[in-house]
């Protein structure tokens, strides 16, 4: 064990029960984020097949959750700064159990829909918002980066937990894959009124993230610590770089920041990365039902190992920085799963789980492994105090939106060309664009 481990070991041993309690609750959110995509992932063949729509139709589901998020991530720390950190993360929980709910009992799509870019918009206050909260409650070092341990590792158990969720919910009736994120959302509402300081977290007129607030997703939102694959999340590498807990006002960040390499670098690369994960996922659950027949139990628990290494390695991320460097993590974590997207598109029809579509998962859980934290890293490098929040901001707006645009575009592909290859040939494009990304820093120093 390193001196550093040993010293984060200590800090997290001498945290109170209360201490412990506001990390849980504010983890327990990251979860449920990362579970809100992939639970509805192996739900989509079963709500086509329940309301008669297409696989275009049905990605919706997901893609509004990602449109939802990224449309109001630049306009969360706005929010904070007016409401308060705490007021604006209870409401965002509130209303998030609310619309659960509402889907439950929703009649056909639409509403799904409008009720999944509700749910978006909330985790997109929530994440965010939850890790500046531990920015506030766990001084800088030691003590926070034990606390952005457990908080990534709850995100990425999330979308495993999403996926076996799914599968078992299913078993019963598809209604209870949008309801039972309610009365979690309310245990966790009623313990993050009570534990959540007012007094740190409302102080003054501060609300948002602060400068050195981070946020990068991952897979689900996020990524993130990010929240898994494809949830909201956060990326320790910024989040423990210090800076200010309040600030007396927030803005709108500025796109002119896009501008600085490393960030528009990774926000392309992350785009690419969470983007091209989730649509090969949708081809992979639409191919497991109607393909092979399978139950989305057994489709849940196919996808595992897209999901399950990461939530393994997110612990050691930073030891993994520190020894190889962010930009070959990075460029590693594209290449990786273009590897296995051409492997796929290669043999699209391969009637062989443990031959075809067993290495393809492997290949992107591996590349999700190299680039998960690293991103977020490179992301906000050398960037001044006052404008990492921003950065954050435009890079989990760009993880978002990279699921938001390709999902729906290859949903109509996969619905309307023969067999899979287009939407296969399509996602091999995004994900060169990825590397091409990432290869970009080596000509651009």
């Amino acid at each position: 064990m390193t001196a550093t481990a040993a010293t984060a070991r200590e800090a997290g041993a001498g945290w109170d029960a209360r201490q412990w309690s506001r990390l849980l609750v504010l983890s327990g959110n990251m979860l449920l984020d990362a579970i809100e995509v992939s639970v509805i992932l192996i739900a989509l063949p079963t709500l086509a097949a329940r309301f008669g729509l297409t696989p275009w139709g049905a990605q919706w589901l997901m893609s509004g959750f990602a449109l939802g998020f990224a449309a109001l991530l630049l306009l969360g720390p706005v929010l904070c700064a007016r409401l308060g950190r705490r007021r604006a993360y209870l409401g965002a929980m509130l209303l998030f159990g609310v619309a659960s709910l509402a889907g439950g009992l929703a009649g056909g799509p639409a509403l799904l829909v409008a009720v999944r870019v509700v749910k978006g918009c909330c985790a997109a206050l929530t994440a965010p918002t939850g890790l500046a909260i531990i920015n506030d409650l766990f001084p800088e070092g030691p003590e926070r980066r034990r606390a952005l341990s457990v908080y990534s590792l709850f995100g990425a158990a999330g979308f495993t937990a999403g996926l076996l969720l799914a599968g078992g919910l299913l078993e019963v009736d598809w209604r209870w894959v949008f309801v039972f994120p309610a009365p979690v959302a309310l245990v966790l509402l009623v313990a993050g009124a009570y534990v959540l300081p007012r007094e740190q977290i409302d102080g003054g007129a501060g609300g948002g993230p602060g400068p050195g607030d981070g946020d990068a997703g991952a897979r689900s939102g996020d990524g993130g610590p990010a929240a898994g694959p494809g949830g909201g999340g956060t990326g320790g590498g910024a989040a423990d770089r210090g800076g200010p807990a309040h600030r007396p006002g927030a803005r709108l960040p500025s796109p002119a920041l896009l501008k600085r390499g490393p960030l528009l670098r990774s926000a392309l690369g992350a785009a690419s990365l969470n983007g091209t994960y989730q649509a090969v996922l949708v081809v992979m659950v639409f191919q497991m039902a109607d393909g092979f027949g399978w139950s989305p139990w057994l489709s849940a628990l196919a996808l595992l190992p897209a999901c399950v290494p990461l939530a393994l390695t997110v612990p050691f991320a930073g030891r993994f920085i520190a020894r190889h460097g962010s930009g070959r993590l990075v460029t590693l974590g594209a290449l990786f799963p273009l590897l296995g997207y051409v492997l796929y598109l290669a043999r699209p029809d391969s009637g062989s789980y443990p031959l075809g579509m067993l290495p393809v998962l492997l290949l992107v859980e591996a590349g999700f492994c190299c680039a998960f934290v690293a991103l977020n890293t490179q992301a906000t490098a050398g960037l001044d105090p006052a404008d990492r929040g921003a950065a954050v901001s435009l890079y989990q707006a760009a993880v978002q939106l990279g699921a938001a645009v390709l999902l729906p575009a290859v949903a109509l592909l996969l619905t309307h060309a023969t067999g899979p290859r287009p939407a296969l040939a399509l996602i091999t494009a995004a994900g060169a664009l990825g590397l091409v990304a990432a290869l970009a820093r080596r000509t651009t120093r």
